[in-house]
């Protein structure tokens, strides 16, 4: 038996939520199926991130990231609101702790203006302790717009409103892709829940991303690698300890954003994440191991190459993994107070990054064509706060 719909979204994160959605509202009389492959929405990326609602200040100037941040940063919170999801705009810190950092600091607050993110201004040394008493910096960002919300939340309030919107849609569990046909101007997917055929099928599957795009005879000059990153958190007798988010100046080589305190929206306090490359894209402890997950990465000549780029930095990070007291040191560096006593091991979550074959992380999202079929093979953060945005895009392709 064949399962037919207008569309068809692979991926139950909160990009492939949030086109299913955007295209329900703009064909509300169009079928959508969602299949996804996990027994729940948000069981990977999206419910696995820091939960932070992001501003847009870091980005580089008319990239798809800056973009579509501040213009999915409002449909979010927008969203939010009208589905009773819980957000809270409570303000970021972007904290130096040396003068080398002070030129990086100044390129963020430039690019900020750039983007036309709202709310943002210099904090002294002095003016730091007053919002973040523990916190020590010689100069910091303040950027009132940034925030956090249960992503999770927001993925089930999409499901909701879609089958609001059209009872002939369907969100579908436990349903994994296995192969891709395209005939006579549809698309055809072999699931392991049956087959399903639609005339425009968007895939946003995250880690598999590229796997997927592969079943579609997609070539690419990049490979998703699995990066996991392990969070602390503070105890609740040290939560008092921070007051809302703290970041540091991130090193520029890299997209990722260095460890960091995030208040969240259950009031607990997390710390991190590092960032190491893991041995499973879908592996969440430091010993989780998938063959054919470790031969495809270490088989790639782009790895190698990120390998040799950044060895040094690696190393640390690897330390950082399986060492409390090298973690809490790098938090030291925002907050000496800080003990190994104020924190406890918490969860992990793992990023797809895609990586070319030079051994150069792709910083910016990058969305494929072929045919009836839409593939998003990388969506870095902040594709949490710009789902909506994203879909958008997304759909002026169709």
């Amino acid at each position: 038996m064949c399962n037919n719909f207008n569309f068809i979204v692979v991926g139950g994160g909160i990009v492939g939520l949030a086109t299913a959605y955007k295209l329900q509202l703009k064909f509300p009389n169009k079928s959508i199926a969602i299949l996804e492959k996990e027994n729940d929405v948000a069981l990977h990326q999206t419910g696995r991130n820091s939960g932070v609602i992001h501003s847009g200040i870091y980005y580089k100037p008319g990239s798809y990231k800056a973009r579509n941040c501040k213009n999915g940063h409002q449909q979010l919170v927008d969203f939010a609101k009208n589905n009773n999801v819980t957000y809270d705009i409570c303000g970021k810190i972007i904290v130096a702790t040396k003068k080398e950092e002070l030129p990086i600091l100044e390129t963020i607050f430039k690019r900020g203006i750039q983007n036309g993110t709202e709310g943002i201004e210099y904090l002294s040394s002095e003016e730091l302790k007053v919002k973040e008493p523990f916190i020590k910096g010689i100069k910091a960002i303040w950027v009132s717009t940034a925030g956090i919300i249960d992503y999770v939340g927001v993925c089930k309030a999409f499901v909701q409103q879609i089958e609001i919107l059209n009872k002939s849609s369907k969100f579908q569990t436990s349903c994994e892709v296995k192969s891709i046909q395209s005939l006579n101007n549809k698309t055809i997917l072999n699931t392991s829940a049956g087959i399903y055929e639609a005339s425009k099928v968007i895939f946003c599957t995250g880690l598999q991303s590229d796997r997927n795009a592969k079943k579609d005879k997609i070539k690419l000059n990049l490979k998703i690698v699995g990066f996991r990153g392990d969070y602390f958190e503070l105890t609740p007798v040290a939560s008092h300890k921070i007051k809302n988010l703290v970041y540091p100046v991130p090193d520029p080589k890299f997209p990722f954003l260095g460890v960091h305190f995030t208040r969240m929206v259950d009031g607990s306090i997390e710390c991190g994440p590092n960032a190491v490359f893991t041995f499973k894209r879908e592996g969440y402890s430091r010993t989780s191991f998938s063959l054919k997950d470790t031969f495809e990465a270490l088989t790639f000549a782009g790895t190698w190459k990120l390998f040799g780029k950044h060895w040094r930095k690696g190393i640390d990070e690897y330390k950082r993994a399986f060492s409390k007291r090298l973690f809490v040191k790098e938090l030291q560096k925002m907050m000496p107070l800080l003990t190994e006593n104020d924190v406890q091991s918490a969860r992990s979550g793992v990023r797809a990054q895609a990586i070319d074959y030079e051994g150069n992380m792709v910083d910016d999202f990058k969305i494929e064509k072929r045919n009836n079929n839409i593939h998003v093979i990388n969506a870095p953060s902040p594709a949490a706060t710009a789902c909506l945005a994203i879909a958008d895009e997304i759909i002026s392709k169709i």
